[in-house]
């Protein structure tokens, strides 16, 4: 399978070793290369949806439009993109605001190209938040944190949430994939992916990482 991706990184040199990153892998294509976010919207604007990525890298620090509202845009427009942070930066706000924004993971720019690969298959085939482990050493630290300056008063789940829901939920929280949910509660990967779908709409997110961050903040299932 061929995987159709683009970039947004305002730095040419940066530009040029991630294109070589994945002129190593075999199965990758480049839509475009956007220097930053207002490029990236018209690049996207001239694409006809067959040929639209369906893994965007973005950088953060960029002039015209930063890497966090151009997703925050993007993600609005095209819900179906998958936005992948690529940036030298770990800061706490950017982290969290990124997610917020639509971003379903976030890496440090000095993986290798496997991470990258393996990173495009995540989003892709099995939902999943791929994130540089120093990245998330510190988001577990800080979710941590907040959980302990927070009121102690957790949030109930919206009503609407079935109980089947809840269970895939929570598995989801844990960090489980679609695959190993099904196999947990003996029914189809599809079925399972129904309903994650079916919590993303009742929940109004578009992605694994928003649900993490969600089921934290309001303590859904800490103990």
């Amino acid at each position: 399978m061929t995987y159709i991706i683009a970039l947004a990184e305002d730095n040419s040199i940066n530009r040029n070793t991630f294109l070589q990153k994945i002129n190593m892998l075999g199965n990758m294509q480049v839509a475009f290369v956007a220097a930053d976010g207002h490029a990236f919207m018209e690049e996207m604007k001239g694409l006809p949806h067959a040929k639209l990525p369906q893994v965007v890298f973005m950088d953060l620090e960029m002039p015209q439009m930063d890497g966090i509202e151009t997703i925050r845009l993007a993600k609005s427009l095209h819900p179906q993109i998958h936005f992948i942070v690529l940036t030298v930066f770990d800061d706490d706000e950017k982290i969290f605001e990124a997610i917020k924004a639509g971003a379903s993971g976030y890496l440090l720019k000095h993986e290798p190209a496997g991470m990258l690969q393996e990173a495009i298959i995540n989003v892709l085939e099995y939902g999943g938040a791929p994130m540089s482990p120093a990245i998330a050493r510190k988001a577990l630290r800080l979710m941590s944190k907040s959980s302990l300056v927070a009121a102690e008063e957790k949030h109930e789940l919206p009503e609407m949430i079935t109980g089947r829901e809840e269970e895939i939920l929570k598995h989801m929280v844990n960090g489980w994939d679609a695959k190993r949910i099904a196999s947990e509660l003996n029914i189809s990967v599809l079925t399972v992916r129904k309903h994650i779908a079916n919590l993303y709409e009742k929940l109004h997110v578009q992605s694994k990482a928003e649900v993490m961050n969600m089921a934290h903040q309001n303590k859904w299932f800490s103990s």
